[in-house]
C-alpha cells in the first residue's frame, strides 16, 4: 500500500530526462529540488493551494456542526418522521456519486453560483456519512445525563454546546477528517464548477500546472502531488488517535 507513495516522493525529485529515459527507476540520479522551487514559482498554484484551504476548512465547520445537530436530533430528539428521516440517510449513502452529478450542477447553474467556491463548497458541507457517525456516537450519550441536565433547567441549546459537544471529541475528529479528506481530494466536481483559474482547487490546479506545450511535466506533478498530501498527512497525524477511537467506536454502536 505504501510503495506507490514511497516512489512519488522519491520521483519528485527527478528531472524529466530521468522519467523519459528509465520511468521505472525507484530513486533519482541525484536529488534535484528543481520540481518544488518551479512550483512555488507559479503564484498560481499558492492561489490553488489557498482555495482548497477555503473549500475544505467551511466544509470542517459545516459537517461537524450541522453533523452534530442532524445527529444529536436523529437520536435524543423526538419529532415527526423521525423514522423516515435517517433511512433516507442510509440510501443517500448508497446512491452513487455520479447520479447526483447532473441534477447538483443543473441547481448550482439555476442557482447563478457556477464558476465560485461556493459552488464547490456546498456538495460538501454536509455529508451523510459524518450524519451517519454523529447518530451513533450520539446514542452512547447516557440518556439519564440529558434529563438530569434538563431538569436543572437546561434548554436544547445548552445540552448541544455543553453536554453533547465534549463528550462526542471521538467522533467530531472523525467528521472532521474525513470532510477534509472528501472536500480537499475532490477533483471532478470542481473540475466542471470552476471555470476560471481564480475558482481552481488545487488537485485542478495541478492537473494544469503540470502541463506545459501539450507535455506532461512528471516531476512537477510528483512535486505537485507530495505537496496536496501534506495538509492530509498532518491532519491525521494529529488526530489520528481520535479517529481510531471514532470509527471504532461508531462501528460497534
Amino acid at each position: 500500500m505504501l510503495l506507490p507513495f514511497v516512489w512519488v516522493f522519491f520521483g519528485s525529485f527527478k528531472t524529466q530526462s530521468e522519467f523519459l529515459g528509465n520511468p521505472g527507476a525507484w530513486f533519482p540520479e541525484s536529488f534535484q529540488i528543481d520540481n518544488y522551487i518551479q512550483l512555488f514559482a507559479d503564484r498560481e498554484f499558492g492561489s490553488y493551494m489557498m482555495n482548497s484551504f477555503v473549500v475544505s476548512g467551511v466544509a470542517i465547520v459545516g459537517n461537524v456542526l450541522f453533523s452534530a445537530m442532524a445527529g444529536y436530533a436523529l437520536a435524543k430528539l423526538r419529532f415527526r418522521g423521525k423514522n423516515v428521516v435517517f433511512p433516507l440517510v442510509i440510501v443517500s449513502m448508497i446512491v452513487p456519486y455520479v447520479a447526483l452529478f447532473v441534477p447538483q450542477f443543473v441547481v448550482v447553474v439555476q442557482m447563478g453560483l457556477v464558476n465560485s467556491l461556493v459552488a464547490i463548497i456546498l456538495p460538501v458541507l454536509i455529508l451523510p456519512l459524518c450524519v451517519f457517525i454523529m447518530r451513533q456516537f450520539a446514542h452512547g450519550v447516557p440518556f439519564e445525563l440529558m434529563e438530569a441536565a434538563r431538569l436543572d433547567g437546561a434548554g436544547e441549546g445548552r445540552l448541544f454546546f455543553r453536554i453533547f459537544l465534549p463528550l462526542t471529541g471521538p467522533g467530531l475528529a472523525t467528521v472532521a477528517i474525513l470532510s477534509f479528506l472528501t472536500s480537499w481530494n475532490n477533483f471532478l466536481w470542481p473540475l466542471v464548477v470552476a471555470q476560471s483559474q481564480d475558482t481552481y482547487t488545487a488537485p485542478v490546479g495541478l492537473s494544469v500546472a503540470s502541463q506545459a506545450s501539450n507535455t506532461i511535466s512528471f516531476g512537477l506533478l510528483l512535486a505537485g502531488a507530495v505537496v496536496v498530501l501534506l495538509p492530509i498527512l498532518i491532519l491525521f497525524l494529529f488526530l489520528q488517535k481520535y479517529f481510531i477511537q471514532g470509527v471504532a467506536t461508531a462501528g460497534l454502536k
